[in-house]
């Protein structure tokens, strides 16, 4: 089978030529090229998205509504995704970790990876959307208990609270990705967390300590760490174009787009839950009640497109929705070894992408997805 693609993002360059796959395998790039100028892309890949098509993973409590969550997705280009539970109740959490992992095996949409938690142990000084009566000390034993309920990939935490570097630990010893986020870290205590092994930055710049000049915080020392991967909202909300350009220039190569999105992600404008609290859709962007942005409403083909019009560079910005957000995703999770690359011989989890770069096709395992 013939992709029908002008070119092809195979080891981070844009290679000319049209793609052949076989028996759910990428069989040849470079072939004679076809006219129209798509492009296919490794199937992107999302590590924090928190609902989509009107389900809330935080509250989810029925296999059938992560199904609807996945097939929405792959629909939209993603073909990977690391579900995300935000701070709620310990046995809200649970619950969501287990619904996750009993829908994982099902075929059909977004592969599943492990699951994003994203708190409780976050900072009250920048608790964003996430429910302050949730928000708790990190603890080993806690976070233990969300590993016992069902697979988790990554998780964000705080690094400046006491107990933050023994939940890392833990996380560490388990093979869990750590990055920092809704944090009020100083640089010297984010750079602590970043030696000690965490990750990166969750959503730079959004619920965290920035940029005073004399006394950074945690997002100056995730663009100044060599090893820190940071994740942006690229939502045309979330981040003014001048930042995206700063940002994409300061972290070259480690730079990952993701949505944030939640229940109303592909939906109309009303009233959605993540989680515990009740948000808003209104004019693209989601709220919550006292105005504060909570999570989006994008896609990340969307993302794309808003890093390219901000004028980041279109390789760049595929691989941030590709190849750089399967990094943070460790070994034991990846749901196969070609995860956000395309190259011969790897398994077709593919994205096609018009010339406009909105979404065509999408393959999963070399099966079309109907769109």
């Amino acid at each position: 089978m013939r992709l029908g693609v002008s070119a092809a993002l195979v080891g981070g360059v844009l290679h000319p030529g049209d793609v052949a796959v076989v028996d759910g395998r990428i069989d040849a790039v470079g072939l004679p090229p076809a006219a129209g100028g798509a492009i296919a892309v490794p199937g992107l890949v999302d590590v924090q998205c928190n609902g989509y098509a009107g389900v809330d993973l935080t509250a989810v409590t029925d296999a059938d509504e992560v199904h609807a969550f996945r097939a929405a997705l792959a629909r939209d280009g993603v073909t990977a995704v690391a579900p995300t539970v935000i701070t709620a109740a310990p046995d809200t959490t649970t619950t969501a970790l287990r619904v996750l992992d009993a829908a994982r095996p099902a075929p059909g949409g977004a592969r599943l990876l492990g699951a994003h938690v994203e708190g409780p142990f976050l900072s009250p000084k920048r608790p964003g959307t996430h429910p302050p009566s949730f928000l708790r000390p990190p603890a080993p034993a806690a976070f233990g208990a969300f590993l016992t309920a069902g697979l988790v990939a990554l998780t964000t935490i705080a690094p400046e609270l006491d107990g933050a570097h023994a939940v890392l630990a833990v996380a560490l010893r388990a093979g869990v990705t750590v990055m920092a986020g809704h944090s009020d870290a100083s640089a010297a205590e984010a750079r602590a967390g970043f030696d000690a092994g965490i990750a990166g930055a969750t959503h730079l710049f959004n619920a965290m300590s920035g940029f005073d000049h004399r006394a950074p915080g945690l997002a100056v020392a995730a663009l100044a760490h060599p090893a820190a991967v940071v994740t942006l909202i690229a939502d045309g909300h979330h981040l003014d174009p001048d930042v995206l350009r700063v940002t994409a220039g300061a972290a070259r190569g480690r730079w990952a787009l993701i949505t944030d999105a939640t229940a109303a992600a592909g939906m109309p404008d009303g009233t959605f839950r993540l989680g515990d609290v009740e948000v808003t859709l209104a004019d693209g962007a989601v709220r919550n009640p006292d105005g504060t942005l909570a999570g989006s409403a994008a896609t990340l083909a969307g993302c794309v497109r808003v890093a390219v019009t901000a004028g980041l560079g279109l390789v760049d910005a595929l691989v941030a929705a590709t190849a750089t957000p399967a990094r943070l995703v460790g070994p034991a999770h990846r749901p196969h070894p070609d995860l956000g690359v395309l190259r011969p011989g790897g398994v077709a989890d593919v994205t096609v992408l018009d010339d406009a770069l909105a979404v065509t096709r999408v393959l999963l395992g070399g099966e079309e997805v109907d769109r």
